[in-house]
């Protein structure tokens, strides 16, 4: 998200707006179930995507659905681990381990379709 400083030039003094969240960031939710192996797997697998990929141009938030039930139901959640692409647009969803790196950077837009 930018944060813009602007001076108003009448009074001196320093205004701050908010814009938008900045298009080339990642808005990622990684829903997961308890400490299984799959949702560590899928943990580990999202972090080296996105460390490789997005080079901190990310926000990555990892949700355990036992521990914060309400947050899964808004988004419809139907299995897990499940990745959800929030920005930006398209909103993508991946189900999975994420171990098929070329289907998540796919599925991330950062890889053209074959």
């Amino acid at each position: 998200m930018k944060t813009i400083v602007t001076t108003d030039a009448a009074n001196a003094t320093p205004t701050t707006s908010v814009d938008e969240p900045d298009p080339t960031n990642y808005v990622l939710r990684l829903y997961v179930a308890g400490t299984t192996q799959r949702s560590t797997r899928a943990i580990v697998n999202i972090k080296k995507i996105c460390e490789e990929h997005l080079q901190g141009h990310y926000d990555l938030q990892v949700i355990d659905i036992y521990q914060q039930p309400v947050l899964a139901g808004g988004e419809q959640i139907i299995a897990v681990p499940t990745l959800i692409k929030k920005l930006p647009p398209l909103l993508r969803r991946i189900i999975g381990d994420l171990s098929d790196h070329d289907r998540v950077l796919i599925g991330l837009d950062l890889k053209p379709t074959r």
